[in-house]
Order: structure tokens, then sequence, then C-alpha cells
């Protein structure tokens, strides 16, 4: 039996919707059905009630729902014990990091953090941040690094997870441009001919982001899909070839920018953009999960110093 069918399982118990599960654990809904269908075939009983809308689990579904919770838990608490006894893992510190944070901001912020705090070894996990945050909830990294912005927050239980901000990142619309810096394309564009559009997937956290900019702009914009993706990376590789427009992390534009490679698709004020925080989080140590030294010497490192902003301990997500 695959772990993952338990996460799904109980993903479906707290929904009660399959699309909606299948969202949240970042498959088809087909997949995500094939999955709960081998889990019930694993076990010999069927879980989920199929003749009722909206689903419910069936008598043997609710009995294994707190069974299954109780399983997860004890297989995150093994490991999370695990991790830690090696000589050798002990001294490497576990991050659990969204991809365009890997690329842009972690590779800096090592090399400026080993310049006061010392060498770090370290193993980097980049993920989308829905999985990001769920490693960290589930024992699997010591510290989460991740985007957070008020109206899409990082839902983290502040008595749990001490919180550091470490920066801020600008997400805004940038297009191919010339030599003299003239992009090829302009918001918000003409009903006549919208702006060829290089999206986020609706899952992908930069997304809704990007929704919320749409959304707050005093303008309509004109755009229409031509590409999707849910990678930064990717986007801004499709924006390179003259594509269309795409709303990037301005960390990860900034050498295009310079040697006019890309440049801004706005007018240059902030209609068309959103500040997010940058901020890093660690499971508060306690009696029965003390961590690794390390990591409690990081992080006492990080609030004495000026590569993250105190104030930012154990703030609510």
């Amino acid at each position: 039996m695959d772990t993952k069918w338990l996460e799904d399982f109980v993903s479906l118990a707290e929904t009660g919707s399959f699309s909606r599960s299948a969202e949240l654990r970042h498959v088809t809904q087909p997949a995500f059905s094939r999955r709960i269908q081998s889990l019930e075939a694993w076990l010999g009983a069927d879980l989920i009630d199929r003749t009722s809308y909206p689903t419910r689990l069936t008598p043997g579904g609710e009995v294994f729902y707190e069974q299954a919770l109780e399983m997860l838990g004890q297989v995150n608490n093994a490991r999370a014990l695990l991790r830690g006894k090696g000589p050798a893992t002990q001294g490497m510190i576990d991050f659990a990091v969204p991809h365009t944070l890997s690329l842009t901001f972690v590779p800096k912020w090592v090399k400026a953090l080993e310049a006061g705090f010392g060498p770090i070894v370290a193993r980097l996990m980049a993920l989308n941040v829905h999985d990001a945050v769920m490693t960290i909830v589930e024992g699997g990294c010591d510290l989460l690094l991740c985007y957070h912005h008020p109206r899409q927050p990082v839902q983290l239980d502040a008595s749990r997870y001490d919180m550091l901000v470490l920066g801020q990142e600008t997400l805004r619309p940038y297009a191919r441009c010339d030599r003299a810096g003239t992009p090829d394309f302009m918001l918000p564009g003409d009903i006549r001919a919208p702006l060829p559009f290089l999206s986020y997937t609706s899952n992908a956290y930069l997304g809704r982001m990007v929704d919320l900019i749409l959304a707050d702009a005093g303008r309509a914009p004109y755009l229409v899909k031509r590409y999707e993706t849910d990678m930064a990376e990717g986007l801004k590789m499709m924006a390179l070839e003259g594509h269309g427009v795409a709303f990037l992390p301005e960390s990860a534009v900034s050498r295009e920018t310079r040697n006019r490679q890309l440049a801004r698709a706005d007018s240059g004020g902030t209609e068309w953009e959103v500040q997010m925080e940058i901020r890093l989080y660690r499971e508060r140590p306690s009696a029965q999960r003390p961590g690794k030294a390390v990591v409690t010497r990081l992080w006492d490192y990080l609030l004495q110093s000026a590569l993250a902003k105190p104030a930012g301990k154990r703030t609510p997500a």
C-alpha cells in the first residue's frame, strides 16, 4: 500500500469532493479516483458511498478515516525520528522550497548566510508551494522557505511554527523587448487585439497572485491565453522567445532586464504588480521533537543578523 493513498483518502474525507481533492493533491481527477479505488481494493472494502452527492464516507470509511490519520501520524513520526538519528543527517539542513525561490533567492541567500554563519550542508527539495508546506507539516524537512501574501496566506499554526521574514518579492508583467528596452507587448492591451498571455496553471501559487493583480487593476486587461505552466522559469523562457506577456518575480528576471532581453510590460507604476514576503518557517522545538542542533544555531543566528527581520518571529501566517 502506498502512503499517498492514505493521504488522498484523508483529503477526500475532509473536502467531500473528488475534484477539489484532486486539485489539492495536484493530480487529475481520473488519476485521483483510481488511487482511491486502489486503496479500496487493497482493503477489500468500499470507503466511499458513490450513490450519494455530495461525496460521503461509508460506515467502513468513517472507521478507516481515524485509522488512516493514526497511521500517517506514526509514519511521519518515525520518519522524523530516524531522520535525526544518523551523524550525517544531524549536520544537514533539509529545506523545502518552491521552484522559483530555489533558483532565484536561495543561491544568493546561502552565500550571504555562509559569510557570517559559516559553511552550510543543505539538502534542497524544490516543490510547488502546497507540497512544500505539506513537507514541513509532515516532518519531511527542517525549514520551509516560501512566498506569503495576506490574501493568499500560508496556513501554519502560529503556536507550533516560528517564522522569519527574509525579504520581499515583486510579481509584475514582462515581455521581450528590443535593444532600446521597448517591450513587444504592453498592458492593458486592446479589445481588438488582445495580448498573448503566458499563464500559470490554476493550482500554482503565483497563478493565484496573478489573479489578484488582474482583479485589482483599475482597467480591464485584454488577454488571450497562449501557454500555461506551473513554473515561472518556463514562462520566462516563453517570454524571451516573444510568445507573450508573463507575470514573473522580479528576482527571476534581473539578468534579462539588465541585458535588455525583457522589459516591464506596463507603464511602470504599481497597477499591475503585487508585493509578496519571502518567509522562513520552522517547527518550534519541543521536548518530544527538539529538532537538529544546527537548525537551532542557524535560527538563532538569523534572529541576531540583518538577514532576517526579527519582528517576524512567531507572527501568525
